[in-house]
């Protein structure tokens, strides 16, 4: 009995000590399909002994700020034009570490039915971040509807569209506020984790949607100290797994797209 009673206790310190072993970090997402894919990964990254405090921010521009500050560990939100313009602008000492997700941006009309019927003097909002609003320009003038500096990529801003011919009216608002615009505007260009909040789904209710050619994939960012630490690396085996790609093809159905 004695001796059955010391291998349970070390048997007890063994599963404490695994237990005190296991890192938690903190991971800033967006609410939607973000937080959601990131649910998932949370469950893959708890079987390699990683465990994941999820955290929500409303908006675009918070998330980076807190990775830098180091009130989140990681974060999965953005493209690399986002991350790269956020980093010279604001002298972030921030990586892009591994893809992650592609959510491609389309043009959604609560009033027009198909791009023929988009009227002359039409308004259409856009995001008003300069990544994400150089991300709508060159959509557009991949659509003919306007065009823009040659070479200008994704640097473009309204005062880079050099032809407008049908006299098209750019708005530029909250990325968040884009599908609350929708009564109020022609046309809206919406990023996909807040259309599909709002119940749009790029393949069936848009009017055009993004090149695949386009460069804007998601990615996952850390601290550039982090970039090659262990945590990370069983961060993106976790979210590169194939149980989270299986996830994000059944719950999206096509509107996001896993990049591994």
């Amino acid at each position: 009995m004695k001796k059955l009673f010391l291998l349970a206790a070390a048997a007890a310190a063994l599963f404490t000590t695994s237990v005190a072993q296991a890192e938690t970090k903190k991971v800033g997402v967006t609410p939607g399909p973000h937080a959601q894919i990131m649910e998932k990964v949370k469950e893959v990254a708890a079987t390699k002994g990683l465990e994941l405090q999820i955290i929500e921010f409303s908006d675009y521009v918070v998330p980076n700020q807190a990775l830098a500050d180091g009130d989140i560990d990681i974060n999965s939100f953005q493209h690399k034009p986002y991350l790269d313009n956020q980093v010279a602008s604001r002298k972030l000492d921030l990586a892009s570490v591994a893809q992650s997700v592609n959510f491609p941006m389309a043009g959604y009309s609560s009033k027009i039915k198909t791009m023929a019927d988009i009227p002359d003097g039409a308004t259409i909002a856009l995001p008003n971040d300069p990544s994400n609003g150089a991300r709508a320009l060159l959509m557009l003038a991949d659509q003919g509807l306007i065009k823009l500096t040659d070479g200008i990529g994704v640097r473009a801003t309204v005062a880079d569209v050099i032809d407008n011919p049908r006299k098209f009216k750019l708005v530029e608002l909250d990325a968040a506020q884009l599908p609350r615009s929708l009564d109020d505007v022609d046309v809206a260009l919406i990023n996909t984790n807040y259309a599909l909040q709002a119940g749009l789904h790029p393949a069936k209710n848009s009017l055009f949607r993004e090149s695949t050619k386009a460069p804007y994939v998601g990615i996952i960012a850390a601290r550039k100290a982090d970039a090659n630490s262990e945590w990370v690396k069983t961060f993106i085996d976790s979210y590169h797994s194939p149980d989270v790609k299986a996830f994000i093809e059944t719950k999206f159905q096509g509107a996001i797209t896993p990049t591994w």
